[in-house]
């Protein structure tokens, strides 16, 4: 069963990953691992593929850290969603074939650790039961995520998308 992972606002890069996990710095196979290590350590023991971020406004702020979002991606997180993102992180999180979502009603209506289902090519989200209509993706940012990334996305294409 995958879950909700709830978050507040302004959750930064350094949150997502502290400086002194980076990648550079430690085996990159032990990444997903240090996801939310010192903010929310029950995540990075805990968290498994297909569960669902959801968090409130500005998701991503800091840094322009990339392995903040690759993180999230080795750990399996299916999908986050939050009123707004970061620019940067939301370009790196595309990039990297992670698919975000913006919605107010689901960032104030979801629950800490219930169930959740994400039908991403049905365009809903169930949590805890209840069902939402996620918002559509434009068409080059669905490419890119069901290519698993901008790299796969070219390696098969050869080319961007657009």
């Amino acid at each position: 069963m995958s879950r909700v992972w709830k978050f507040g606002a302004n959750v930064d890069t350094d949150q997502i990953v502290p400086g002194r996990y980076a990648p550079y710095l430690r085996p990159n196979e032990d990444l997903g691992k240090a996801a939310f290590i010192e903010a929310r350590p029950e995540f990075a023991e805990h968290a498994e593929p297909g569960d669902v971020i959801v968090a409130d406004r500005n998701f991503g702020c800091g840094s322009s850290r990339e392995y903040a979002p690759l993180a999230l991606r080795k750990r399996g997180i299916a999908a986050v969603v939050a009123p707004s993102f970061a620019r940067i992180f939301y370009r790196n999180a595309i990039n990297l074939g992670i698919p975000l979502f913006v919605s107010d009603r689901i960032a104030l209506e979801a629950q800490d650790g219930e169930a959740v289902e994400l039908d991403r090519a049905g365009g809903r989200i169930t949590l805890g039961g209840r069902g939402y209509d996620l918002p559509a993706l434009p068409s080059f940012t669905r490419d890119i995520i069901d290519a698993g990334g901008i790299v796969n996305f070219v390696k098969a294409n050869g080319r961007f998308p657009g």
